[in-house]
């Protein structure tokens, strides 16, 4: 088996409120391996998003250990969990964030350009993108002249643009009707398997999340 793209060993997180220790993850243990998709099930304020912010770098005051992509990422730098998080970690999430002033390549394009590709590889490289999302006849539209649909698979091609090892995807088709989620989504699993990448999508749709590798259920600040 080769190594996994993400080991999270003993991960926790606790917030004080109103004089109150309040433990969200409680020794969170995961691995995920290349091409693998799983699925993190659970309600609102059960932590999922908390978890995703961990592995997402986004944020500090957790305890344990993460490594992405044979990177030990609690005993590096700012500047190195920056650079991390910019070319190895792409993100998608339940709303789109699409920048409104740029058509649907560019809004792949600058992330491109943001991390060093030069400016025709990374235009080439949001084209297969987009196209491979049925998104071909929309390249020059603006987020504004997207359905909800054709937005989220801009921001799952923009997720994807810098070739991550990881992607993290939190709730990405909560804002969409069933028959689209379930579009998205497929297109979402294949790009995702057929690179290489590993993704661990915080979903409450059961449904969806069936059609991962595998589920777990943030239970009490655990994994079941």
């Amino acid at each position: 088996m080769s190594d996994p793209v993400i080991k999270l060993t003993g991960l926790t997180r606790s917030f004080e409120q109103g004089g109150v220790r309040i433990d969200v993850l409680r020794g969170v243990d995961l691995s995920v391996q290349p091409g693998e998709v799983v699925a993190l099930l659970g309600p609102s304020g059960s932590g999922k998003s908390t978890l995703l912010q961990a592995v997402g770098l986004l944020e500090g005051g957790f305890g344990g250990k993460i490594e992405i992509a044979g990177s030990d990422a609690t005993s590096l730098s700012g500047d190195e969990r920056t650079t991390l998080r910019r070319d190895r970690i792409g993100f998608v999430y339940q709303f789109h964030h699409l920048l409104p002033d740029f058509n649907a390549a560019e809004n792949v394009v600058l992330p491109q350009l943001v991390a060093g590709t030069e400016r025709g590889a990374a235009k080439v490289r949001a084209e297969e993108l987009l196209s491979a999302l049925g998104l071909a006849e929309r390249l020059d539209h603006r987020p504004s002249q997207l359905s909800g649909g054709e937005q989220q698979r801009v921001a799952v091609a923009r997720a994807l643009a810098n070739k991550p090892a990881l992607v993290l995807a939190d709730e990405p088709t909560g804002n969409l009707d069933e028959a689209t989620a379930d579009k998205v989504l497929a297109q979402f699993l294949e790009l995702v398997r057929g690179t290489g990448s590993a993704a661990l999508v915080a979903t409450h749709n059961e449904r969806l999340a069936a059609r991962m590798d595998r589920v777990f259920r943030l239970h009490e600040g655990k994994l079941e």
